[in-house]
């Protein structure tokens, strides 16, 4: 087992933040997320169907839960090709810095 340095260690974390972000917030993935809770074909004001997971969609949502998973993917794919995945990592690290500094610049 091979154990990150302190910098791949960094990138590997910034990577699963964005990530996780990615699949549990983005607006892109809003229609998947949905489709995948049971809310596909819900709007707000309605009431909630009754094939919403609810134990899914906060686990979907949760840092500590699915978090979890999406670095311990990371740490899996980093043991198995080392290379490869911190360049993989690199552009989403480099996506979350822009999140970062956008909401430090932001006037909202």
């Amino acid at each position: 087992m091979t154990i990150p340095d302190w910098w791949q260690t960094t990138l590997l974390a910034l990577a699963a933040y964005r990530v996780f972000r990615l699949l549990a917030e983005d607006v892109i993935l809003d229609r998947p997320r949905a489709w995948l809770v049971g809310l596909s074909d819900w709007t707000a004001g309605q009431r909630t169907p009754a094939s919403y997971r609810e134990g899914l969609a906060e686990f979907i949502t949760c840092p500590a839960c699915a978090g979890f998973y999406v670095s311990l993917a990371w740490f899996g794919a980093f043991q198995l090709w080392e290379h490869g995945t911190v360049v993989v990592a690199v552009p989403f690290a480099i996506s979350t810095a822009v999140i970062a500094v956008a909401s430090v610049l932001s006037d909202d």
